[in-house]
């Protein structure tokens, strides 16, 4: 059903497999590893202007609230002319809400996309979705891109004695799909924890640091920004709700990361680690040029008001009095 999310994330993966079986083994985990944290930078990579984006639509926001809220106050009673006299607003700022959800939507296809197709090497597990296949069917089966030997070179790699596709809480008696058959697992389930545990820490860290940062960053603007009317219910509310989503980001999404990571194989905490890692990254670098960007704004408005203003000890000019009545 979601083979057109499947298929193009699998031959990413199966591309950067090939690219570094070049120079390394290809069945070594480090080579599996490698063509999976390069496919969170090709996907990184083409979202670095959307996510570039998505900040000057924060900015945006930011300059949209107060204006949002005054036509509220002026159309309250006429809702037809303030959806029109908003999207008026939008358009003359530029603000788009979608903008700043882009990045986000496209990142969860993948996540998911790519959690499908490293469950797929081995299907021998039973329950809701898989497919309960026997040892040899699981390893003689292609996994969409990607062939036979392929298959079978994923399923015997290993990443610090953990194979790619193996997960917390996997039942040890599908271990013995990531060897040849009759060939006992070489790993155990603490071996999964050792590799898997440090990766999602780390992660978690990560995505904590990304929000305080972004979170740091909204205050210092607050705080030059001129103080909101006590009075204004409606702003205080604005801001009780960011300031909940704030906390969310910050506090509840890497909780929630830790709590559903037993489910994630090694390759797909990989995948995250290297992900939250280039977010982290990123976003230091976005807002650094942003600060630039927008100090040059406040120069240019600055420099703009200067050539405007009247020159000292020139009178300004009246055209009005000038005029000769008809």
């Amino acid at each position: 059903m979601l083979n057109f999310i499947y298929y193009p994330i699998s031959a990413v993966l199966w591309f950067w497999h090939k690219v570094f079986s070049f120079v390394l083994d290809p069945a070594s985990g480090v080579t599996w590893a490698l063509a999976i944290m390069f496919l969170v930078f090709t996907i990184r990579i083409l979202l670095v202007k959307p996510m570039a984006n998505q900040l000057r639509s924060s900015r945006k926001m930011a300059e949209f609230q107060p204006k949002m809220a005054e036509l509220q106050r002026k159309y309250k009673n006429d809702q037809q002319t303030l959806a029109l006299e908003m999207r008026k607003l939008q358009k003359e700022m530029g603000f788009n809400p979608l903008a700043s959800c882009l990045p986000m939507l496209v990142q969860i296809p993948i996540f998911i996309g790519l959690f499908h197709v490293l469950r797929s090497f081995n299907r021998t597990a039973t329950g809701v979705g898989q497919l309960g296949m026997s040892i040899e069917e699981t390893r003689n089966t292609p996994n969409y891109v990607f062939g036979v030997e392929e298959v079978q070179s994923f399923l015997d790699a290993r990443l610090f004695g953990t194979p790619l596709s193996a997960y917390i809480s996997m039942d040890p008696a599908n271990y013995s799909a990531f060897s040849p058959v009759g060939v006992d697992p070489d790993f155990t389930r603490l071996n999964i924890i050792l590799v898997v545990l440090p990766l999602m820490l780390a992660s978690a860290v990560m995505m904590h640091f990304s929000a305080r940062m972004s979170l740091d960053r909204q205050k210092k603007r607050q705080a030059a920004q001129p103080k909101k009317d006590p009075n204004d219910i409606k702003a205080q509310q604005m801001q009780m709700q960011m300031d909940m989503m704030q906390k969310l980001m910050l506090w509840v999404m890497p909780v929630m990361y830790l709590m559903g990571g037993f489910l994630w194989q090694t390759g797909l905490a990989l995948y995250m680690f290297t992900n939250n890692l280039w977010t982290l990254v990123q976003q230091r670098l976005l807002f650094a040029q942003m600060d630039r960007e927008e100090e040059e704004e406040r120069q240019a408005k600055i420099a703009a008001k200067r050539t405007s203003a009247p020159k000292v000890g020139v009178r300004p000019q009246n055209n009005k009095k000038g005029k000769k009545k008809k």
